[in-house]
């Protein structure tokens, strides 16, 4: 990868203030998880709103959590993270009942914040991989294949679900799956993540992808269109 944000992302973390907020809402109801990392912290103010959430199901914290608890606040807008949604049972964020069980947190977040860009971390097993990065997942799943990125690390769209009912068609919503326990994709993913809190738009994160994984950007945008209409 040639582009200078990927290659300067990594370095020293800067002493930053940590705290739960609730922004608008009844104290303690974004915060469900008695978890240290289970509530939200916001850095920054003003356009643009990104809110990035990690560990959103079963043990996939093992491998997210930790890229959001390091990450350094952005230098322009607002940045808000969730490093733990949920350790418990397995529901797939495909299933409406996610966002009416563990996932209520996100859409409290969501309906406060109004982010304009919406970044998801998950984790996957090696022999879930066709699963999510199989030709046939639209026929089977119902929902678009992932793109292979670099070092185990896959991207797509977040929940159709979430996305059609809460985000306007502007806006940013991906969905990041790591290999579990590879250190290379956490790696990888980090230096994504430097970048995404950077990202001012979609068509920003469009011009990046086109530039930096050109067969994956056309993919990714040949698949939105065949799923959701006109970019």
């Amino acid at each position: 990868m040639t582009d200078d944000r990927i290659k300067d992302s990594e370095g020293p973390i800067p002493a930053r203030q940590e705290y739960t907020e609730n922004v608008e809402t009844q104290p303690g109801e974004i915060t469900t998880d008695s978890h240290p990392d289970a509530g939200m912290r916001i850095y920054g103010s003003g356009k643009p709103v990104r809110l990035f959430v990690a560990g959103l199901h079963g043990e996939e914290w093992k491998d997210t959590t930790e890229l959001l608890k390091n990450i350094k606040p952005s230098e322009t807008g607002t940045l808000a993270l969730i490093p733990l949604v949920d350790r418990g049972k397995y529901v797939s964020t495909l299933s409406p009942d996610y966002y009416s069980g563990p996932g209520k947190k996100i859409l409290r977040a969501i309906e406060a914040l109004k982010p304009e860009i919406y970044i998801e971390l998950h984790s996957y097993s090696s022999q879930n991989f066709e699963k999510l990065a199989g030709k046939n997942r639209l026929e089977l799943i119902g929902v678009p294949a992932y793109s292979i990125l670099k070092d185990g690390v896959l991207l797509g769209s977040v929940s159709p679900w979430i996305r059609r009912k809460y985000f306007p068609k502007e806006a940013l919503c991906l969905s990041f799956e790591l290999q579990k326990g590879s250190v290379e994709s956490r790696k990888f993913t980090a230096k994504m993540l430097a970048i995404l809190k950077e990202i001012q738009s979609r068509d920003e994160f469009i011009e990046f992808m086109k530039k930096e994984f050109p067969a994956q950007a056309k993919k990714a945008i040949e698949d939105y269109r065949r799923f959701y209409g006109e970019i």
